[in-house]
């Protein structure tokens, strides 16, 4: 635009990048504006040149996420003697100004440069608009070397003041914004741990208040079992339950309440979560199930708690870096995976996270001694139990370490706990440890962004009442060992993830092997089709490939193909796990051909209750499955 203020129409302007001697040239509208979009953040001179007319060379600091805007007015060229008494006086004190914040940007430079990695705060995207456009009141446009310049310095360096904190007019400088103070109060909040498995990856929260945070979350899927079991059914599994059908696995609604530090959470839970979940606890009540031989005492414990999945009430304690205590029902996170498929690098976890619990009823402590360390004892009433099974309540913890932004160590012990029905003299113990490892990080890269992985190692036991758990293979034997491999990579600033991994489960008397639910069977019931008993070995992998694609931090859409082997027939084939006419009521006896129960679990007795050996019915059980899986999954 010309000094008096008019624009000027199609005026080359030329962004030249400092950083790396690069040129940009463009040319203004009609109405003397124009922008630049997709700049790389560093210091850029801006030039506006038409014919005899020029602006002088505008100075600025583009940041990550930063739009600038930049005025230029175009003069024809003059020399300090052509300038007023009153503009050289100007003319002086802007000068002065600039070289001040020169020296300001170097000093500011220096210090962040010499900010250890942990210290400094998150590297933003890499990312900026510059705007730049003509304004209409010349008065605002201070005169530089016989040009005239307005830079818009709000988002640049504010403390561009001399030694005595002046500006070019005498008066007080504003203060430069500083920058964002690292966290090291807080546990874990000096660094970005979103990127864990089995941690939720949003970074912001849609919506808060100093009494009650929400959340909500929502889970559907379609699987397709390549078994085609003819009544649905998918077996072994704590994701996947019912094939070549659109389900929704879990709907959540809840939070947690926070007031002069007594804290509450509440996370309410339907779909296939509310029925699949306490069906694999066997402490309940019989009382609404018929054919449920297991179960203590009275009260219907799993109405009590299905559609719960999180429910207590604590106090946090203003001791080191904080002390909580909370009483209810809370998720273990053993086996790493998050209870919450949303949370996790896969949907379908490997044996060694889904035959590990997934919540405890009892009390627990979380303390945090450092901002990277926390110490979680548990008092609980078992493995996964709504009740107490026998005399001893289950004793465990967890510790969970992360020094540094690119490392997790999480170790959960378990042990006394006296876990099965008709065994009161039988103990568990039973350890769970993980490392998760980001070693590749260049967030704002549109090709590979992130590289990392995790790795879990299982082992337990349960001894006393005759059985054993370091004994060799015998009838008494019962032991545990697994472990589980994965690796993540994302791509596009993050915008997909490729999972490849799996696992390995040996289990010498079947005693975490999840029951497949034959004719309605619980873990409370059992079946003579597939029996636990001491000394039975179960030897199962698996293996993974996992497509995520997250266009916000709120949704994730999946795809998923993936293969599990067993020694021993335990997937669902083609006939399906349902006998004819649908569940009897009395899964933990054979049934007879004609849907009828046999009334017995000997096979003998069964064969003679149903008219001969080939009157009994039984299962489609294979040793093999292979699944396709899609997706989406959302959290607020």
């Amino acid at each position: 635009m010309n000094v008096d203020g008019t624009p000027i129409a199609s005026t080359p302007v030329v962004i030249h990048r400092i950083d790396d001697n690069t040129d940009r040239t463009i040319v203004s509208g009609f109405d003397g504006a124009f922008s630049v979009s997709n700049l790389k953040p560093g210091r850029y001179e801006v030039k506006a040149t038409k014919g005899e007319l020029h602006s002088i060379s505008a100075t600025l600091d583009l940041a990550a996420q930063q739009d600038l805007k930049v005025d230029l007015a175009l003069a024809a060229s003059t020399t300090t003697n052509d300038i007023s008494p009153a503009v050289a006086k100007k003319l002086e004190a802007m000068e002065a100004m600039e070289a001040r914040m020169a020296a300001r940007i170097e000093q500011l430079e220096a210090e962040l440069s010499s900010k250890t990695v942990a210290e400094k705060p998150t590297t933003p995207a890499l990312r900026g608009d510059l705007v730049a456009t003509a304004t209409k009141d010349p008065s605002q446009i201070p005169i530089i070397a016989g040009t005239l310049q307005k830079p818009d310095l709000s988002k640049a360096v504010a403390s561009a003041a001399g030694p005595d904190g002046q500006d070019a007019k005498g008066q007080p400088a504003p203060a430069a914004p500083a920058p964002p103070a690292v966290d090291n109060q807080t546990p874990f909040a000096f660094g970005d741990f979103t990127w864990l498995n089995g941690t939720p990856r949003n970074k912001d929260v849609v919506f808060d208040s100093p009494f009650f945070t929400p959340e909500v979350r929502f889970d559907t899927h379609y699987m397709e079992d390549f078994n085609q079991p003819i009544d649905h059914t998918i077996v072994g599994a704590t994701e996947s339950f019912r094939s070549g059908e659109v389900q929704i696995e879990q709907i959540s609604v809840g939070g947690d309440f926070h007031w002069q530090n007594v804290r509450g959470r509440v996370l309410y839970m339907d779909g296939l979560f509310a029925t699949t979940t306490p069906r694999n606890d066997a402490s309940s009540a019989t009382a609404s199930y018929p054919g449920n031989t297991g179960g203590v005492g009275q009260w219907d414990l799993q109405n009590a708690y299905k559609y719960v999945s999180e429910a207590y009430g604590g106090y946090h304690f203003n001791v080191q870096h904080g002390l909580n205590v909370d009483a209810g029902i809370f998720v273990s996170y053993i086996g790493l995976f998050s209870y919450y498929n949303f949370d996790n690098w896969t949907y379908q976890p490997s044996y060694v996270s889904s035959n590990t619990p997934w919540f405890f009823n009892g009390v627990r402590v979380q303390w945090f001694p450092t901002n990277k360390l926390k110490i979680e004892p548990w008092f609980i009433n078992g493995w996964q139990s709504y009740a107490k099974f026998n005399g001893h309540p289950g004793l465990g913890g967890q510790l969970l370490w992360e020094p540094k932004e690119w490392f997790k160590l999480v170790a959960n012990q378990y042990g006394y706990g006296e876990d099965n029905l008709g065994l009161p003299h039988t103990q568990r113990i039973h350890t769970d440890d993980s490392i998760e490892v980001r070693y590749y990080n260049n967030p704002e890269s549109t090709g590979l962004s992130k590289m990392a992985f995790s790795l879990t190692g299982d082992a337990g036991g349960q001894y006393g009442g005759g059985l054993c758990a370091t004994c060799g293979p015998s009838a008494g034997k019962e032991s545990f060992v697994g472990w589980m491999l994965y690796d993540r990579m994302w791509f596009h600033k993050d915008l997909f993830g490729l999972t490849l991994g799996g696992g390995e489960m040996s289990n010498w008397g079947r005693y975490l092997t999840l029951l497949p639910p034959i004719d309605g069977a619980s873990a409370a019931s059992g079946t003579p089709y597939f029996t636990e008993l001491p000394g039975q070995r179960a030897h199962m992998w698996d293996s993974t490939i996992t497509l995520q694609y997250m266009p916000k931090q709120y949704i994730t859409w999946w795809a998923e193909v993936g293969y599990r082997h067993s020694d021993v027939p335990y997937f669902a084939g083609r006939g399906g796990v349902t006998p004819p006419g649908g569940n009897n009521g009395l899964a933990q006896y054979y049934t007879c051909l004609n849907g009828t129960s046999a009334g017995t679990a000997n096979l003998a007795g069964a064969q003679a209750a149903c008219g001969g050996a080939g009157d009994v019915w039984f299962p489609d059980l294979r040793r093999s499955e292979s699944k396709a899986s899609v997706g989406v999954m959302v959290k607020f």
